[in-house]
């Protein structure tokens, strides 16, 4: 089964509202004169897309090939100039500079290990002009903690089923989903193709976070949450961080 057709699904189950969201939080935080951003783990392009009808120029990156070919034509049906870019967020050096950095949709927690989020707020203070912002999310400890274990989620229809369901993980405030697709054929739509997959996520401490962006040499962090101006509560279950270079 092409993975077009998962990332499709991905969309389908997708709260596309989000992306709303995700657009308007960065444009209350981002210098008006910003230009030019660079969206880390853009997946099927929804968000580079809406950045880019903002009037921003748009440099998207993701891991997959599939994920880019997919937001690809998301880009060319909007009639929007995106250069789409497969890579490693780990690995920025032959990027370029940019003068804002996105990394959304909780893309950081999938980092094996605290070494790893330290290497990639390293690397994107190195990508960044200087004065440069560096805008992300994570999921906060209750949602890792509280929220997520023995989630279940089902959705259907008559082409395709997703089932989530989600676990505590080994490692402290980490979480496994473990994904399950059904997909019907084109050959015969009585027959449907199984695709499972596991996607281990991780979080940690918002003081652990402000001493690693420290390290990397971010200055005048500022945490907002749930897409609000607010600050984190205990019960918050996304952490924003506006960081500036």
């Amino acid at each position: 089964m092409a993975y077009e057709t998962f990332a499709f699904i991905y969309d389908e189950v997708m709260d596309t509202s989000l992306y709303q969201q995700w657009l308007t939080f960065t444009q209350r935080h981002l210098p008006k004169e910003t230009k030019n951003i660079l969206e880390l783990a853009c997946g099927t392009g929804a968000l580079a897309v809406e950045l880019a009808k903002a009037d921003y120029q748009v440099t998207a990156l993701d891991l997959s090939e599939e994920m880019l070919m997919v937001a690809a034509d998301r880009a060319i049906a909007a009639e929007v100039d995106i250069q789409f870019v497969e890579g490693n967020m780990l690995d920025l050096s032959e990027i370029g500079q940019y003068q804002a950095i996105t990394c959304y949709s909780d893309s950081l927690c999938y980092m094996r290990n605290q070494a790893e989020v330290q290497q990639v707020f390293d690397e994107v203070y190195q990508a960044l002009d200087e004065q440069g912002t560096f805008i992300f999310d994570v999921h906060s400890l209750y949602k890792i903690d509280q929220l997520f274990p023995e989630y279940s989620y089902h959705y259907q229809t008559d082409e395709f089923a997703f089932l989530w369901e989600s676990y505590p993980g080994k490692k402290a405030h980490s979480i496994e989903h473990f994904l399950t697709f059904f997909v019907q054929t084109e050959e015969d739509e009585e027959i449907f193709i199984r695709k499972d997959e596991l996607h281990q996520e991780r979080t940690y401490p918002l003081e652990i976070y402000i001493n690693m962006l420290e390290n990397a040499g971010f200055e005048n962090v500022k945490i907002f949450a749930d897409f609000s101006e607010a600050a984190p509560t205990e019960k918050s279950e996304r952490w924003f961080f506006v960081c500036q270079k």
